[in-house]
């Protein structure tokens, strides 16, 4: 069974500082195409920021991106998962729990994000492969 450490190893890691505005957080996610940042103060893991938070807790509620603060608006002590564990724990926590993205720790530190895509994405791969497989 492969990892997350396996899954996660040639990604570039992207966070943000909980002391950055939801403007720049939101601009950082625009430019890189991704919908979930890690949230870091002082290189701890403290919140995560979704898409999902700036619609909810900033846009729908009038709040101004640009002089909000990240922290103010994040999920704050997310759920966060070993580098180590295997992606079907992974899978488990994400559907028990209802989370699109967790983020992958060693230790204190971070590794990396997951998202339900780049789980589903690889189960799906997994199964193209055994019946590549089994058809041959």
């Amino acid at each position: 069974m492969k990892t997350l450490r396996e899954l996660v190893k040639d990604r570039k890691l992207y966070s943000v500082e909980a002391t950055r505005t939801v403007l720049e957080a939101a601009r950082f996610m625009m430019e890189h195409n991704i919908g979930a940042l890690p949230v870091l103060r002082n290189g701890e893991l403290v919140g995560i920021l979704s898409e999902r938070d700036i619609m909810n807790r900033v846009v729908a509620v009038g709040r101004t991106p640009g002089t909000t603060a990240v922290s103010e608006v994040m999920t704050a002590n997310p759920r966060a998962v070993h580098a180590d564990e295997t992606i079907e724990e992974c899978l488990f926590i994400m559907r028990e729990f209802g989370f699109r993205h967790l983020p992958i720790v060693d230790g204190k530190e971070l590794k990396g994000l997951v998202s339900l895509r780049d789980v589903l994405m690889h189960q799906a791969a997994e199964i193209e492969r055994m019946a590549r497989k089994a058809a041959s």
